[in-house]
């Protein structure tokens, strides 16, 4: 077994100052208004179902969400605009 040594971390603290434009530059937030729910029609049954959304997974997800009636997976694409909308398609997942 090779023994592998990693460099020292190191930790720059708490010294530097950030100004608000340099904050918001490298952390962009938008307005703080991103879509968590949403309601979509089942590509199978064609029910709506009622779904909640975390804009905090990132502006592109994907994730399987079961019908609330029949109880059939679909695929969901979420993706996030600049300005917090959530554009949503909904796939059959045997598809």
């Amino acid at each position: 077994m090779t023994v592998r040594y990693f460099p020292r971390m190191v930790d720059f603290g708490d010294d530097e100052k950030w100004t608000e434009e340099e904050i918001d530059a490298e952390f962009p937030l938008g307005d703080g208004n991103a879509e968590t729910e949403a309601f979509v029609e089942c590509p199978y049954c064609g029910e709506t179902n009622e779904v909640a959304l975390d804009p905090g997974s990132g502006s592109d997800q994907e994730y399987v969400e079961d019908c609330q009636v029949c109880c059939r997976p679909w695929l969901m694409h979420v993706r996030y605009t600049r300005d917090g909308t959530a554009e949503i398609e909904v796939i059959r997942s045997d598809s």
